[in-house]
């Protein structure tokens, strides 16, 4: 009998040095630096040249499928009889403070910590190292595997896309992006733009509201915020520290030429689960509800108050709920104001509950929008993805999850999106296990090593059972 933990545990040393050189590629999508052989720029790029050497290097068949995703096959490929993983390169800026350098990985008290430890570079390193103790030890296969590197996860999945359309998807396989022991449904999406409907007007106010900033993508929940104001700033400025302090949050106020720049911060979490963290951008509206603003202004103010904590949806008039996926979540994510035409805007992700009605959603928002003058201005839809327990996939990968762990293979629901839904029985599998805290999107993001040896060993033989 194989001890898949203990072929993890050979390779620990191999696996940390080839996680080092990913971890260390600060791939974030940066479109200025974009070219036709590197579309999502110059360090995603970089990271997926990475990949495609280091699994050629191992043996596999390797292929750029024009930048935009690469894969490495194992064995001749069927999409009816090949398994497929896929993981993803890119990363979400490394924002908030981090204790060290995010991508000068670090291993201290048993975690590694750097950007994409867990969001995905470890867990797909995981998956490609189990794939290589199965190679390595000749057993023998009926099926075949397929690896598929994305670069452009955390920002639209435009990577799986191009690659669905220029190559064939494997029918079934797993994405190492989640959480063990497994995830067979996944919320569908519903993300709109709020612009205002009028353009800015001069009036006069007491206290002017400049400019409002916070958050870099609809999928984190914004940990930093800036206002700037002006006029009769001072009562503001003394209210500012009892409110952070009753709100048990960091800020500060430097006021310059008139104006008066007030700075808070928050808590980062994953997009998908907004209570998890505490958004900078709607505390900062909070303390700024009762200030003598503007007209715009004070409805930029009024919206966001309508948005603070409004986790579920409720004051938003969208909350629903499903006994597969759980209830309705809302996370502001991108929230600006400016008085130029197209500065001012409010970026949101709803995570929608299997079979939510988008059409009803969408009137419940506009409805609340216009109460403060704005509108939808776009809107993405993403649809949500569920696998049937009785699918043999799930069967496996719970054989392989409770035969090297020894827990109960329970299955989960998320509000993410993962690339599974690519697979038409694809789930999501690993690489945060039961109990341990999912750092995703957060500073200081880590995993434990030991976890990511375990994964290890799960993939191992998780990708023997689909196979063999």
């Amino acid at each position: 009998m194989i001890d898949w933990q203990k072929e993890a545990e050979a390779r620990r040393e191999d696996l940390l040095r080839d996680l080092d050189g990913l971890l260390r590629i600060a791939s974030v999508k940066d479109l200025e630096t974009a070219t036709p052989k590197r579309p999502m720029g110059r360090a995603i790029g970089e990271a997926l040249d990475y990949m495609l050497e280091l699994t050629e290097g191992m043996g596999l068949t390797v292929k750029n499928v024009d930048g935009y995703a690469g894969h490495a096959q194992y064995g001749e490929f069927d999409p009816e009889t090949t398994i497929g993983i896929l993981g993803h390169l890119d990363v979400v800026p490394a924002t908030g403070t981090w204790t060290h350098p995010p991508f000068e990985p670090q291993i201290r008290d048993g975690k590694l910590y750097a950007r994409g430890a867990i969001d995905d570079k470890g867990p797909t390193l995981a998956a490609l190292y189990g794939l290589k103790i199965v190679k390595e030890l000749g057993l023998p296969l009926s099926k075949n595997v397929r690896l598929i590197f994305g670069t452009d996860e955390e920002s639209g999945m435009s990577c799986m896309h191009y690659y669905g359309e220029h190559e064939r998807m494997p029918e079934t396989g797993f994405a190492p992006d989640a959480e063990f022991p497994m995830i067979y449904a996944e919320k569908g999406q519903f993300n709109p733009i709020l612009v205002p409907k009028y353009p800015s007007q001069t009036t006069k106010c007491l206290v002017r509201l400049e400019s409002f900033e916070s958050g870099l993508r609809i999928n984190m929940v914004p940990e930093r915020a800036h206002a700037v104001l002006s006029g009769d700033i001072r009562p503001l400025i003394e209210a500012f520290e009892e409110f952070c302090r009753e709100h048990r949050v960091k800020g500060e106020a430097e006021v310059s030429a008139g104006q008066a720049m007030f700075t808070l911060t928050g808590v980062s979490a994953h997009g998908s689960e907004p209570a998890e963290g505490v958004n900078a951008g709607t505390t900062l509206a909070l303390f700024l509800q009762d200030a003598p603003l503007q007209p715009e202004g004070k409805a930029f103010v009024g919206l966001l108050n309508v948005l603070h904590e409004d986790f579920q949806g409720e004051a938003l008039g969208v909350a629903c709920r499903d006994e597969a996926t759980g209830p309705l979540t809302v996370n502001p994510g991108v929230i600006r104001f400016g008085h130029e035409e197209g500065e001012t805007e409010f970026g949101l992700t709803l995570r929608v509950p299997v079979g939510a009605d988008y059409g009803w959603i969408r009137a419940q928002i506009e409805e609340q929008a216009d109460r403060f003058g704005y509108r939808i201005d776009a809107v993405r839809e993403v649809g949500s993805h569920y696998v049937a327990r009785e699918e043999a996939v799930i069967g496996a990968l719970q054989t392989a999850y409770a035969e090297v762990t020894g827990d109960e293979p329970t299955l989960l629901t998320t509000g993410g999106a993962t690339y599974a839904r690519f697979m038409p029985k694809g789930v999501a599998f690993g690489a945060c296990f039961p109990g341990k805290p999912m750092t995703a999107h957060q500073a200081d993001e880590f995993i434990e090593v030991d976890d990511l040896l375990k994964a290890t060993a799960v993939y191992a033989r998780a990708i023997y059972e689909l196979a063999k």
